[in-house]
């Protein structure tokens, strides 16, 4: 996994723009959860397709950035939390250990 650091709220412009394009995954992490820090290191293992643009998320560090993702897609806020973002919008969503990536590909082929 190749995460690219989520840390302004003008990024989210940029990932919204990009979504039009490709498909682009938010993971929201919390890095005092044992929970969040385990389905990071299962996502940290996963082999992501090139046309798929993964972001990272230190909600602790950038929780206004957090309370952004969560207004512009009106996705109520979770830790962890990953949001899938195509056609500027949130496609899908999960939390906790319900966060596989299989489950996001899976919805990206639709």
């Amino acid at each position: 996994m190749h995460w690219i650091p989520l840390t302004t709220e003008e990024q989210l412009e940029d990932i919204i723009y990009l979504s039009h394009q490709t498909p682009q995954v938010i993971f929201k992490h919390s890095t005092r959860c044992s929970i969040s820090l385990m389905v990071k290191s299962r996502l940290d293992r996963v082999e992501v397709p090139e046309n798929i643009t993964c972001y990272y998320l230190d909600l602790l560090q950038y929780r206004a950035v957090s309370n952004a993702i969560a207004t512009r897609f009106s996705v109520e806020h979770q830790s962890p939390q990953v949001l899938l973002i195509r056609q500027g919008i949130c496609t899908y969503h999960e939390s906790q250990q319900a966060i596989y990536f299989e489950d996001i590909l899976e919805n990206i082929k639709g």
